[in-house]
């Protein structure tokens, strides 16, 4: 028995409105309120249109008072419905004429249209016969909406509400007020986006003259045009004598039978949001700071947490230590009584607790604070070239978002990095044993002298004192013992000092290290993780409007 594999595809608008999604909650609180509030209304809206009858076409009739939109709506359905209207309260509800009942009362519910008259005969045209047929008429609801000019705040409320519902908005135009800068700027061009399911009619044409009526129809082009609307698809008709309707009908029929409307509705609102949250966007992605940027940003702050202190004690002390152990014996005692630089820094303890441990380093001062600050700025202000000044924000606050705990997270980090403070050089041991044989050879002929001087004194009889090339041995081992621990001290205090410059030079390359590792957890990540999230946010609006 053979199974059926089962595929399941994602619809090109289903992949916009994830895409719309995934933009509008990576861009919280980085693009503008109203945006964010506007985008997550169209994507509840869109969710439940998507649930309600996909069999349906809800085209809209909008116009301003006098424009003669209810005429035409009773005109194009063939029925005198909006008359009824008069009967109804002044607050004037939208009326709906349905083709196919069956399925259209919960959307009509969401909606909010309340009147509702169905129409089973379909509708008629002149010459031509039937508008389409019962099966091409069915699926149309057709809504007369209050004027969107009102004076009533509650009749401007609906219209600008189902103007975000409609699948199709036709707006109502007269050749009187065609030119309203209210009707324009209020609603055709926030809308112009929406063309693929705009339609405008000029309606009482029948008022103008015939050689009024071409220049009238192309100012009124021009003006849409000026609105955003691409192509704008525009009619002439005269609901009064009945010219015109013909291809309007024939129009929304089309609409009604390709049955595409409420998707090109929607994927026009998805690229409309997006195209709001994008304004002010190059729709660039951003690159993450360069290395040389990470490495500014840390030597800057490595300098603001005194680094170069600490540094400098590294060298001391280690001088300090080997003098200690490679001196001449009799004068060790004196590197004994100086103080140690990096104890006194607290960074020569063995027995240290890494979660509390601390230097003693001097608190930042205001110089200090305001390098590590202005280090940070210019490392984010670099990251954030380029973005929206939202973003911009965004990544700057990424930046210091760690900034009261940055001082001392520098702190621990120099006070528990390895900086070879109790290490010796291998060398240290050879050299202090042969200042011990000097010292010895010295103070053996310097005895040896002491006994023949008194021996002579007392006018003891010795044996002749040997000697070397003429020197006596216990005077060459006096001076043998003296010069060598010269020598050997000339020679240890010469590569002390190289030693201390590489012991320094590690200890900085450490430092450096710790602070980066610093840097990069209250900076630098959180700066990458901010940019990530503007170059998802530019991606999922890409996607969403194209």
């Amino acid at each position: 028995m053979s199974r059926r594999r089962q595929t399941t595809t994602t619809s090109p608008l289903e992949l916009r409105l994830e895409a719309l999604k995934e933009a509008t909650e990576l861009g919280t609180d980085r693009i503008e309120p109203a945006v964010s509030e506007a985008s997550w209304k169209m994507l509840e809206r869109a969710s439940t249109r998507r649930t309600l009858s996909a069999e349906h076409t809800v085209v809209g009739f909008f116009g301003a008072t006098g424009s003669g939109k209810s005429s035409l709506f009773n005109a194009v359905a063939g029925q005198d419905l909006a008359r009824a209207a008069a009967t109804r309260p002044t607050t004037s509800q939208p009326l709906a004429g349905i083709w196919g009942r069956a399925g259209s009362d919960p959307l009509l519910d969401w909606l909010g249209v309340q009147e509702r008259h169905v129409l089973d005969a379909p509708l008629r045209l002149e010459k031509k016969g039937i508008f389409g047929s019962e099966k091409e008429a069915s699926g149309l609801i057709l809504l007369d909406l209050p004027d969107f000019d009102s004076t009533v705040a509650a009749n401007r409320e609906i219209a600008t509400k189902l103007a975000g519902q409609v699948d199709v908005l036709i707006w109502v135009l007269d050749p009187q007020k065609y030119a309203d800068a209210a009707v324009h700027h209020d609603f055709i061009r926030p809308l112009a986006t929406h063309g693929s399911v705009t339609l405008v009619v000029l309606n009482q044409i029948d008022k103008l003259r015939d050689n009024e009526r071409q220049p009238v129809m192309d100012s009124l082009r021009s003006i849409l045009l000026a609105d955003g609307l691409a192509n704008p698809r525009l009619l002439g008709v005269s609901a009064l004598t009945g010219e015109g309707l013909d291809p309007l009908r024939q129009e929304i029929a089309r609409v009604v039978t390709e049955r595409g409307a409420t998707t090109r509705r929607l994927t026009a609102d998805v690229a409309s949001i997006a195209e709001r949250m994008g304004e002010g966007s190059s729709m660039e992605e951003l690159e993450l700071p360069s290395e040389p940027a990470k490495k500014a940003l840390t030597g800057e702050l490595a300098a603001a947490a005194s680094v170069g202190t600490v540094v400098d004690a590294v060298r001391s002390s280690y001088r300090l230590d080997a003098h200690k152990k490679t001196g001449w014996p009799l004068t060790r005692w004196l590197a004994k009584v100086r103080p140690d630089p990096l104890r006194r820094l607290n960074l020569k303890s063995t027995e240290v607790n890494p979660k509390l441990n601390r230097t003693s380093l001097p608190a930042p001062g205001a110089a200090q604070k305001a390098q590590a600050d202005s280090a940070v700025r210019r490392y984010a202000d670099q990251a954030s070239e380029g973005a929206p000044e939202a973003w911009q924000g965004s990544i700057r606050r990424a930046a210091r978002a760690g900034q009261e705990t940055l001082p001392d997270e520098l702190d621990q980090a120099i006070a528990n990095t390895d900086i070879g403070a109790t290490k010796g050089a291998w060398w240290w041991p050879v050299v202090s044993v042969i200042q011990w044989i000097s010292l010895v050879t010295a103070l053996a002929g310097g005895l040896w002298l002491g006994a023949l001087f008194a021996a002579q004194y007392f006018q003891f009889s010795l044996p002749e004192v040997p000697k070397i090339e003429g020197f006596p041995v216990p005077t060459l081992m006096v001076v043998i013992g003296i010069l060598l621990g010269i020598v050997l001290g000339l020679a240890t205090g010469l590569v002390a000092r190289i030693g201390a410059a590489g012991r320094a030079r590690k200890a900085r390359k450490a430092l450096q290290a710790s602070v980066a590792k610093v840097a990069s957890r209250a900076v630098v990540e959180p700066v990458g993780a901010e940019i990530t999230r503007h170059n998802l946010f530019i991606g999922a609006l890409e996607r969403a409007r194209n």
